[in-house]
């Protein structure tokens, strides 16, 4: 510095700084699936869950519909949003490239029940010998101020047959107030409530210091935008067993920002990439005890709706988890489809890597 005694503002917080190496700092590619998962008109694939390596194959779950998106209208039944009237599927692939759509995992509920307009955004988790999805769900009507829930389906197999729980296992906060009566409302509040009021999102599921965690993305009744983009804040629910009761954390919301929820195990506590909302977006954080979240680092143009490979959390080597993935692309307002996503460190790895990089 030229003079100690005349530091600006932001030489002031540079100071603070701790010493941190660029363990945590890269970049990423994206490329197109082949096979089933390529890119098919008229029909969305979106939201890819974790990636399971099981018996010599990959497998993921997404959220699938068809058909184009009208927005909120007078008719009931149109589709309103690209994942209305979605399903969960499952595919398999031998190299993380070319990918065969099996079946539905995890279909709508009957008329009536708390999932019976849309299930999508699933997640999976494997434990002990049982395979979890957790993902949102929409009761009908689909309107503007509905809550999203999240349930849960269990099986012995990754090829089921999933046994769908037949209740939510997590539901919005219940201490907000709509303001006037107009349905397609959604920013009228007499009252705010806590920051899930109106919806819990991108539910993960994993089990960590003798709890399963149920980590979530939450949406406040009346969000607004900020200096940061909009409202919207992450929050951790835990429980004995993975159906439930679960307890929201006290400490909630446990971050600032973000969007979709990923997070994995990192040495010995909880890592979490925030994203797209919010003062801490592009940042990796981690928490030993998986609540209280601090900055590793500011990351590049993260994929969005990253769908991590669980395996390659098991080393505790920065930036490991991120080699590759699954994530999502939005060619159209109506149509998305899955791609895959390689990452690799920048002042450590040379760029040419990126030509370079295998599947494990």
């Amino acid at each position: 510095m030229t003079n100690p005694n005349k530091l600006s503002a932001a030489s002031k917080r540079a100071l603070l700084w701790k010493d941190k190496p660029n363990n945590w700092y890269g970049a990423f590619t994206v490329k197109d699936l082949k096979g089933d998962l390529a890119f098919e008109e008229s029909v969305v694939r979106r939201d890819p869950s974790s990636v399971l390596f099981e018996n010599g194959l990959y497998h993921v779950w997404y959220t699938k519909s068809e058909g184009p998106s009208k927005g909120f209208t007078d008719d009931p039944d149109a589709k309103v949003w690209p994942w209305d009237h979605s399903e969960v599927w499952h595919a398999t692939s031998k190299d993380g490239i070319t990918w065969d759509e099996d079946a539905t995992a995890v279909y709508r509920g009957k008329p009536g029940e708390f999932d019976d307009r849309s299930v999508f955004t699933p997640e999976v988790y494997k434990h002990q010998d049982t395979y979890y999805l957790v993902y949102q769900t929409v009761k009908s009507p689909y309107i503007q101020r509905v809550k999203n829930q999240i349930g849960l389906s269990y099986a012995k197999s990754p090829w089921g047959p999933w046994t769908k729980h037949d209740k939510p296992i997590l539901s919005p906060a219940d201490n907000a107030q709509w303001s006037g009566d107009d349905v397609h409302d959604r920013f009228s509040v007499t009252n705010k409530g806590d920051f899930d009021s109106h919806k819990v999102h991108d539910p993960y599921l994993t089990y960590f210091n003798g709890k399963f965690h149920l980590y979530y993305k939450g949406e406040q009744m009346g969000w607004e935008m900020t200096h940061g983009g909009r409202e919207i804040r992450h929050g951790v629910a835990t429980a004995e067993t993975p159906f439930g009761p679960y307890t929201k954390s006290p400490f909630n919301p446990i971050s600032n920002s973000g969007h979709e929820v990923a997070v994995w195990h990192h040495n010995g506590g909880i890592g979490s990439l925030i994203t797209t909302d919010g003062v801490e977006r592009n940042t990796v954080q981690w928490a030993k005890d998986g609540i209280n979240f601090e900055i590793l680092a500011h990351i590049k143009q993260a994929p969005p709706a990253m769908g991590l490979v669980r395996d390659l959390a098991k080393s505790n080597e920065p930036f490991k988890i991120f080699k590759w993935g699954l994530t999502h692309n939005i060619k159209t307002h109506d149509y998305t489809y899955i791609q895959r996503f390689q990452g690799y460190q920048r002042g450590r790895v040379k760029t040419s890597a990126t030509h370079n990089l295998k599947c494990d």
